[in-house]
């Protein structure tokens, strides 16, 4: 007698496998995306910096400047004094509404990524519940199925021995009829 169910065994198992790694691709795409989510964040402070130093550096070539017209202009320092003081007032200004607005850039990255890992984990979850029920639907389905072939590979057995019968049973006929010929 063949096993006919193994092949369909072989089948739903693979079937499976494909859906548990289509779930594990879906977890590590998402993961992915967090990661990206979290360097992207990362990132603003290195940003802020750089900036940061960039107008720091505008404000210091600015001092550089004021501080060769003084030395070149004699009586310079009176007029380049409040020029100097005007300057490190607006740097201050800008210096102070840059650290703000990364901060708030910040705090609000930071509220987005939570939100969207909060999603994340919720669509993960439903998703993994999801793959749970098509695998137990699978695993139902995989079941009547071996019980098909199960009864059908009987049933296929049943013929086999019904046509080994006949062709027994036309065996002994004819050779009933050939001996009722040559008598």
């Amino acid at each position: 007698m063949t096993d006919y169910t193994s092949p369909v065994k072989t089948t739903f198992e693979l079937q499976r496998k494909t859906i548990e790694q289509g779930q594990n691709a879906v977890a590590q795409t998402m993961d992915f995306q967090q990661r990206i989510g979290e360097a992207a964040v990362e990132s603003i402070g290195t940003q802020e910096s750089a900036q940061r130093k960039l107008v720091e550096l505008q404000q210091e070539t600015l001092h550089s400047v004021l501080d060769a017209l003084e030395g070149s202009v004699p009586g310079a320092e009176d007029a380049t004094g409040d020029l100097r003081t005007t300057i490190d007032d607006q740097y201050e200004t800008v210096l102070d509404n840059h650290a703000e607005l990364f901060e708030n850039l910040h705090r609000e990255l930071d509220d987005g990524l939570d939100s969207y890992d909060e999603l994340n984990e919720e669509y993960l979850d439903a998703f993994d519940e999801f793959v749970a029920s098509v695998v137990e639907l699978h695993e139902d389905l995989e079941e009547q199925s071996i019980e098909a072939v199960g009864e059908l590979e009987e049933q296929a057995d049943e013929l086999q021995v019904q046509l080994d019968d006949m062709a027994d049973q036309m065996r002994e006929f004819t050779e009933q009829a050939t001996d009722a010929v040559e008598a």
